[in-house]
Order: C-alpha cells, then structure tokens, then sequence
C-alpha cells in the first residue's frame, strides 16, 4: 500500500526553496515513487530533440522538471493563501483535505 499524499494532480501550489521559490503553478502529474510533482510552467529544462517524422524541424523544446513534494505547499481555493494539508470527515463519512491557514498570514495579506 502506498502513503497518501498532500498534493494530488490539479491542485495550486506554492514553490516554497529552489529557483523557482514563491512562484505559483498547477500540478499536472504526481509521481509517488519518487515523491515529486510535475508543476505547469515551473522548473523548465531544455530538452534537445533530433529530427524525427513527428516533428521534422527537432530543435529545443522547453519542459517542466519535477519538484519534490516537501518544497510544495497547498493553495487554498477560498483565501488563496498557502496553508499545511488536513483531513477530517465530510458529511458522507469519507475522508477530505483541507487548508490549515495560519491567521497572522491572513492578517499580513489583508
């Protein structure tokens, strides 16, 4: 059996060390071996591609490298803000994520 995660594919996130630190992306792919998430438009690589039929041309492509889970944080959807992930019972019983978002955040951004 596999861990749960945090972060699942389709969430906003916030980069929180790296080059890309601060920034702010949706996770397009998560790779539970390895722990790392793809993030749209961050950490781009350049990927040198020889020609083939599919694309004639080659060239330099721009992609997205993988980011490790522990340097993401959750968006909230309602606030905005980054938050730590938890989880509680919803009304059917099953299990949901939420935002914890600290309150001395929320008053500096306000």
């Amino acid at each position: 059996m596999q861990k749960k995660l945090h972060i699942k594919k389709g969430d906003m996130v916030k980069v929180l060390a790296g080059e890309d630190r601060t920034r702010e992306g949706r996770v397009l792919h998560v790779d539970r071996k390895s722990n790392t998430a793809i993030v749209e438009g961050l950490r781009i690589n350049k990927k040198h591609t020889k020609p083939t039929t599919a694309a004639p041309q080659g060239g330099i492509l721009d992609k997205e490298g993988p980011i490790h889970l522990s340097n993401l944080m959750l968006i909230d959807a309602k606030t905005g803000l980054p938050g730590r992930v938890g989880r509680k019972a919803g009304k059917d019983g099953r299990m949901e994520r939420y935002v914890k978002v600290n309150d001395k955040k929320t008053a500096k951004k306000q």
